[in-house]
């Protein structure tokens, strides 16, 4: 449950009652906002609802604020309201509100924080993506996680959610790859390839695709004209370097749902042609030419006249060219048919994550998606910046078996999936994250991922400690939901179960606004309050979890702990961290 909602929900409830007029503007009443207030001595919660108000209403929002507060006093659950500056309300909950919470949040364990009904549409988000002519390297692993995560936050919402993979086939780069792969395949066979020449790939990570075909064909390849042996080797080629993907992506555990081909873009059926077709139909496209863009002019621009798709009608900063000079298409002209075919399939949510190269990507595939769909789908490119890897503050230096970079397997094998998700998590994806070895592996309340995995291995040990003390005491779930919570009045507990119960309303924020970094940032200010009241039952031995002497507040406590070790692992979930019961 979602107490900030549930006393939104009760004031706009609230202001339909004072405010009749309200009634032909719904709208207005999801302009305002119930959330903490910044100084936490004015309360629990605070609301900008007059202010947001005044002007609509015609009035002073001073004014408003008293005719409100007025009513939520009436609510149950509060203690007391007050308006602070021009018409910011503050309310102040009673305890037992938070007392019982604790009783919600082990009641809906697993589920405590997904909303109770499923979200209408469906939602496809694209992440990785990497071109299939080798291993996945650093700078695809942040993209990779804040994917994952960002489907694991809207699957735990409910959302009818595909994780999809955009294969890159379509290209030259496959034919090259092949022809990497060919020199590999003669050096198996036990011929003297040289130095790889300019232009192919040269990673050691070709060499098993090499020897699998010396196996599979012997010198057969070597005996064919080189187009034909190319051509016969390419589904191999790829299927190999997808698998190798695959694996790397397996070490984070990251599983996608489909893997899209771009061949199915393009030929005489494929998406483009139909896409360009449509978009000429509706009037979309027209010959036209484009002025040369302001600044460094990209390689793709062309002075002629060719044909251009209307991106300005939907919000991009110019037309976009759909055809090449040679008659091939453009990228765009795969992008907008690739958006489109994801309409088509049902989504009409459409989450792409990029790299920080491709930040100028944003606006003409959010109006991609607003062209082929007629304005019903949303496209949301969210960019993933840099990751400096660095070793006590220094960059750091790290084998290179790939040939000319650092592989995300390298990363994942030295400090393991945790960590490496973690971190890539614990800062804003469009901010650059600095990756410091020595920091991330350090078990110190410095690392952000121990810190956090530590809370939960803490709660965990209580549980432990008390079966092995107190042997005939029923901690079970069913005794824990059975205790009485209102002894839970200290100070310092309801703090606690303050922060526990902050976990929804950061979900809900998190999943509209595609932001799975907010339930890391979360997560870590949970196990920072918890193991600040671990701290404070050392210096009050009143407030320890485990009181031999009275079982009755121990039981008590114990439902805390629960919850508050629940909703640890919820988040946890969310971000694909584990929640380890103990830490060697």
């Amino acid at each position: 449950m979602d107490l900030f909602a549930l006393y939104q929900s009760r004031i706009a409830d609230a202001l339909s009652a004072l405010f009749p007029q309200l009634a032909d503007a719904p709208e207005l009443l999801r302009r305002f906002v119930v959330e903490p207030p910044r100084d936490a001595s004015h309360g629990d919660m605070s609301t900008n609802a007059a202010m947001v108000l005044a002007k609509p209403l015609k009035s002073n929002p001073r004014a408003i604020a008293e005719q409100l507060a007025e009513k939520i006093g009436e609510f149950d659950g509060i203690e007391a309201v007050d308006i602070a500056g021009p018409g910011f309300i503050n309310m102040r909950l009673a305890a037992n509100v938070w007392q019982d919470m604790i009783a919600t949040i082990n009641a809906e364990s697993a589920d405590y924080g997904r909303p109770k009904e499923a979200p209408s549409g469906k939602v496809n988000v694209e992440f990785v993506s990497a071109n299939p002519t080798g291993p996945l390297h650093v700078g695809h692993t942040r993209g990779t996680v804040f994917g994952d995560a960002l489907a694991r936050l809207m699957a735990f919402s409910r959302y009818d959610l595909s994780k999809e993979y955009y294969i890159n086939d379509a290209g030259g780069q496959i034919g090259v790859l092949a022809k990497s792969v060919m020199l590999r395949y003669c050096e198996a066979l036990g011929h003297e390839i040289g130095e790889i020449p300019k232009g192919l790939y040269p990673g050691a990570y070709l060499v098993p695709i090499g020897k699998k075909l010396a196996d599979q064909f012997g010198d057969e390849l070597l005996n064919m004209d080189e187009a034909a042996a190319i051509d016969k080797i390419k589904p191999i080629v790829l299927d190999e370097m997808m698998g190798l993907i695959k694996a790397d992506l397996a070490k984070l555990n990251v599983h996608h749902d489909h893997f899209f081909s771009e061949k199915q873009l393009h030929g005489e059926d494929g998406d483009i042609r139909k896409t360009l077709d449509w978009l000429r139909e509706e009037g979309l496209v027209y010959q036209g030419t484009l002025e040369p863009p302001k600044g460094k002019t990209p390689e793709d621009w062309e002075d002629r006249e060719q044909t251009l798709f209307k991106a300005t009608d939907f919000g991009d900063d110019t037309d976009r060219a759909l055809v090449k000079s040679d008659g091939s298409y453009t990228y765009f002209a795969a992008d907008i048919a690739y958006h489109r075919n994801k309409y088509l399939r049902g989504f009409n949510e459409q989450i792409v994550v990029l790299g920080a190269d491709h930040a100028g990507y944003v606006k003409r595939l959010k109006a991609a998606g607003k062209a082929v769909s007629g304005g019903e789908a949303n496209v949301d490119v969210k960019i993933c910046q840099l990751v400096n890897l660095l070793r006590n503050g220094e960059p750091a230096k790290m084998s290179k078996r790939a040939g000319t970079f650092v592989t995300l397997g390298d990363l994942v094998d030295e400090v393991g999936p945790d960590v490496v998700r973690f971190i890539m998590l614990f800062r804003r994806n469009d901010a650059p994250l600095d990756f410091d070895f020595d920091v991330v592996t350090a078990q110190t309340r410095d690392n952000p991922v121990f810190y956090v995995q530590y809370a939960h291995a803490r709660a965990c040990s209580v549980f432990r400690n008390a079966k092995r003390d107190l042997p005939d005491l029923d901690i079970s779930l069913a005794a824990l939901q059975k205790a009485d919570l209102s002894l839970l009045n200290d100070p310092a507990e309801i703090e606690l179960i303050k922060v526990a119960s902050q976990f929804s309303r950061v979900v809900a924020g998190a999943t509209e606004a595609h932001e799975p970094h907010r339930i890391a940032f979360y997560v870590h200010e949970l196990a920072s309050a918890f193991h600040a009241f671990w701290t404070k039952g050392k210096e009050r031995p009143e407030l320890r979890f485990v009181n031999l002497d009275e079982q009755t507040i121990t039981l008590s406590r114990l439902a805390l702990v629960n919850a508050v070790r629940q909703v640890l692992a919820n988040s946890l979930e969310i971000l694909g961290v584990s929640a380890p019961e103990e830490l060697s």
